[in-house]
């Protein structure tokens, strides 16, 4: 199986996928591979909230609705005319250890794995573990040379040349001792931040209001905490995120909502809240569900050089302001499939094992 064959696979999911957004469910007759897999996914789709609380139709048809977006033919051929796949040695075998906080996170590895020639190994997360094997059956339907190439396990890895695995903070200690002799991407937790200078439109607040809010918070690229100049009025932010306010009827946001403000009234922390998510001035960078921390800063590139030095910890920034290295208000959530966990090259690091 070429390059080709496998950008092809990718890109028939990608239209297949297009059936699933947050409009609604809406099936395509003409498509070829309802017969088998259309109820399938929709019955997963529909009953993912039973198997994770988080997961609510809405945020799983978002993450849908976002790689079919993502998986064109067009945007596939651009994300890897950027390599050269004629250097690649003979297929390894890759171990994937995933997440499981938002819908189909893990979904970027296998994909890279599978583009770049290699067999994937799969270990799900128990959060997130019914959609990527229906995934599978997909692409080796399409293509049955995709047969040899997809494994998943629940049992310890073994047998593999490489390893890509993305836990938490501690569970990265244990990564880095078991997989550290092999060839290797390991992600901690990261955060994202956004920049506000006080001139942003309501439309720009609303926006940020789908990068704090979409698939509760719980994703990396999901924006945590804001960075605000002195004197900045809270107003017109409180104003735009009203929009938001019926997340607070969805019981397992409601309960940490209720458990947080507990914990920090309790601890004499002075907050701004509007019934549905509070504001709190931390120096921190990951904040509890339903939290948005923030901070104060004097100056623009005084701000800059902090969050260089503490880019670590941080997976990308949000800003109005005109450069490369910002993310736009509302497109958190929309990687493009170049866009990079933690900014390290996964394809180069497959195509280079």
């Amino acid at each position: 199986m070429n390059l080709e064959q496998r950008i092809e696979a990718f890109a028939k999911l990608g239209e297949f996928f297009k059936q699933f957004n947050t409009i609604g469910i809406k099936k395509n007759e003409e498509s070829e591979f309802n017969t088998l897999f259309f109820d399938a996914f929709k019955m997963q789709i529909n009953r993912a909230q039973e198997y994770n609380g988080w997961f609510n139709k809405h945020n799983v048809l978002k993450a849908f609705e976002s790689w079919s977006e993502a998986l064109t033919l067009e945007n596939l051929t651009k994300w890897t005319s950027n390599y050269n796949f004629n250097k690649k040695t003979n297929a390894k075998n890759v171990a994937i250890i995933m997440a499981g906080n938002i819908p189909l996170v893990g979904f970027h590895d296998f994909i890279s794995t599978l583009i770049s020639g290699h067999n994937v190994l799969v270990k799900q997360s128990t959060n997130d573990k019914y959609f990527l094997p229906l995934i599978a059956k997909f692409l080796e339907h399409y293509n049955t040379k995709f047969k040899n190439k997809i494994t998943f396990t629940e049992s310890n890895l073994t047998n593999f040349d490489a390893v890509i695995a993305t836990g938490s903070n501690n569970t990265t200690r244990y990564f880095e001792h078991y997989f550290g002799k092999y060839p290797n991407i390991i992600r901690n937790n990261r955060n994202s931040v956004a920049i506000l200078t006080g001139n942003e439109t309501q439309k720009e607040l609303e926006k940020l209001g789908n990068d704090i809010f979409q698939y509760f918070g719980l994703g990396c690229r999901s924006v945590s905490k804001i960075f605000v100049p002195k004197d900045y009025n809270f107003d017109s932010l409180f104003n735009a995120l009203y929009k938001f306010k019926d997340i607070i009827n969805y019981k397992k946001y409601e309960n940490n909502y209720d458990y947080n403000k507990a914990i920090y009234l309790m601890s004499l922390f002075k907050l701004q809240e509007n019934g549905f998510i509070m504001l709190k001035e931390d120096k921190n960078y990951a904040s509890p569900i339903a939290t948005l921390f923030y901070e104060y800063y004097d100056s623009f590139d005084d701000l800059m050089l902090k969050l260089e030095l503490e880019s670590e910890q941080i997976q990308c920034i949000v800003s109005n302001k005109d450069t490369s290295n910002f993310v736009k208000f509302g497109e958190t959530q929309q990687p493009k499939l170049w866009d990079y966990a933690d900014g390290i090259d996964t394809l180069n690091f497959l195509l280079t094992i």
